[in-house]
């Protein structure tokens, strides 16, 4: 008998962590539908994920669309909670951290669903992030848990989750970005500038950044300043396509070239080619750690360590002098490549094998919640 599964997907990060799960999944005879939340449903946020990735068409559309986090999280539960009735999915599985995750998580554990969290584990220990209270809010809710990394584990113990429910998988970004690389690399480069893989590659998009026009200006600056040695190119993601107004643009001058946000195949490719890349995405911290390229974070803590310790990336903040002499520097002195164990394209393997053992028939006498701590279960406690 096959057993019903939701897999969850809103935003554009989410589509390259759930295809290697969903493909897991349905290779060891469930039934998966595919949900996509509509958190980003324009072509260039979602559409074009799906063609280059191979992923099939969403099962179910729930059309949250844009709005503020209250909003969408509204929108999204609201729409999905008719689906949890209707489908009665024995697990919905989550990735990541945007609201529409943290949405169906609260959703599907009000109607009593397993919930498993991609990705769980992570912490920043910034609580002006809004996605660190998403991360801790899923982790919490959730039945399993399924890390990235050894420092996600331990994060997840010192906050007392059950050994149990608790899995080192590695990462399932990494799964998709080694699935596609040869062909990203066959396909012809988006911009002139990228030919012969002297330039900077730069992405913003985190509200800290990009919504506060001192933080802005002053990366910008660094930007223009650091320019002056490679082009900079900016694919502008559309949070901060809204900023670019005419004289921002004309202040950075030739050497910071905005293009439109690239597809997922095309961005591979301009990160491997890439001699830099400045970003405040966790992905793409992951992605160059994988790609060996080097990585300047420009925000001041990281929920990704592991990239740092184990990878090629650097935190150095917002401030524009610190970004112009951690270029000078990473130029001149380049890490050497390293990529985490387990970052080898097995995680979506090992996530299904974890979820068909934890889907196998039980009986309610010894089905254990392991959301609660074991040194709290009474002798009978059952889900």
């Amino acid at each position: 008998m096959t057993t019903k599964i939701a897999c969850i997907a809103g935003a554009r990060p989410n589509f390259m962590k759930i295809k290697p799960v969903l493909d897991a999944l349905a290779a060891a005879g469930h039934d998966v539908d595919l949900v996509h939340t509509g958190q980003h449903h324009d072509a260039e946020m979602s559409d074009v994920f799906f063609k280059d990735l191979g992923l099939r068409r969403p099962d179910v559309h729930l059309g949250s669309g844009s709005g503020s986090v209250a909003v969408q999280a509204a929108r999204v539960l609201e729409a999905f909670d008719p689906y949890l009735v209707e489908a009665a999915p024995a697990m919905v599985i989550v990735v990541g951290d945007v609201t529409s995750s943290l949405a169906c998580a609260f959703a599907a554990a009000q109607r009593g669903s397993l919930v498993a969290h991609v990705e769980a584990g992570l912490r920043s220990h910034d609580w002006a992030m809004p996605e660190e209270v998403n991360r801790v809010v899923i982790d919490r809710i959730s039945t399993l848990l399924f890390a990235p990394s050894p420092d996600a584990v331990d994060n997840l113990a010192d906050e007392g989750r059950d050994g149990q429910s608790v899995h080192l998988v590695g990462n399932v970004m990494i799964d998709s970005l080694l699935a596609n690389l040869d062909r990203a690399l066959d396909r012809p480069l988006p911009h002139p500038v990228m030919v012969d893989g002297d330039f900077i590659l730069a992405t913003l998009h985190r509200p800290s950044n990009v919504d506060d026009p001192v933080v802005l200006d002053g990366i910008l600056a660094a930007l223009r300043a650091v320019s002056d040695r490679l082009p900079v190119v900016v694919p502008a993601h559309p949070r901060l396509a809204a900023h670019l107004d005419a004289d921002r643009r004309d202040a950075v001058g030739d050497g910071v070239i905005f293009v439109e946000p690239m597809g997922y195949l095309d961005f591979i490719a301009a990160q491997q080619r890439a001699r830099l890349i400045i970003t405040d995405s966790g992905g793409i911290q992951e992605e160059s750690t994988a790609l060996g390229t080097p990585c300047l974070t420009v925000r001041e803590s990281t929920e990704r360590p592991i990239t740092v310790t184990e990878g090629t990336n650097r935190v150095i903040g917002t401030n524009s002098f610190d970004i112009e002499a951690a270029v000078h520097d990473t130029l001149t002195d380049a890490p050497a490549p390293r990529c985490p164990a387990l970052w080898d394209g097995q995680a979506g393997r090992r996530i299904a094998e974890v979820i068909t053992t934890t889907l196998q028939p039980r009986t309610a006498a010894n089905t254990i919640d392991p959301r609660v701590p074991a040194s709290t279960r009474r002798r009978n406690d059952t889900v």
